[in-house]
């Protein structure tokens, strides 16, 4: 059972690297992409490129320590296991919720379910298709694992 276990917080720890991966790629000046998470980061990108780097830095290496976090603390290699655990539940739920609800709403706007003044058609596709769906899966990986390697209570 606890080999099992292993799978999706390993699976949750890829999805989450590759969010990083991404953020890394875009605070070194890369832009593959950058067009699909929103028209406000691309502003932000275009008219501060020094200052957008290093706070996208910061948010590489945000996302990489909570993709790591938790697997080292399923292989035991974290102080304070019980501490990283909780913290692992809130970040696992937030992103199940966080992901899914935006991924559902870019949906719902590209489907013309729900109206805006003037969608950006790339943003909507990179959240409904990719950026979301990748935070939901995330967070599911690792709730599933958390889950899998609860104590039962006596």
């Amino acid at each position: 059972m606890l080999r099992q276990a292993q799978r999706p917080v390993q699976l949750a720890c890829l999805l989450g690297l590759v969010h990083a991966a991404f953020s890394l790629s875009w605070a070194l000046g890369g832009r593959w992409l950058v067009e699909t998470v929103g028209q406000g980061p691309q502003d932000l990108l275009a008219a501060s490129p020094l200052g957008a780097g290093p706070v996208l830095g910061l948010i590489a290496v945000f996302k990489a320590a909570a993709a790591l976090i938790p697997v080292l603390n399923a292989g035991g290699r974290m102080p304070w296991p019980r501490l990283w655990r909780a913290v692992s539940w809130v970040g696992g739920s937030f992103l199940v919720l966080y992901g899914g609800v935006n991924s559902l709403a870019a949906l719902a706007v590209l489907a013309g379910v729900i109206q805006v003044q003037s969608p950006d058609r790339a943003g909507l596709i990179g959240h409904a298709l990719l950026w979301d769906p990748l935070f939901f899966f995330w967070g599911l990986f690792l709730v599933q694992h958390l889950w899998l390697t609860r104590r039962p209570r006596s």
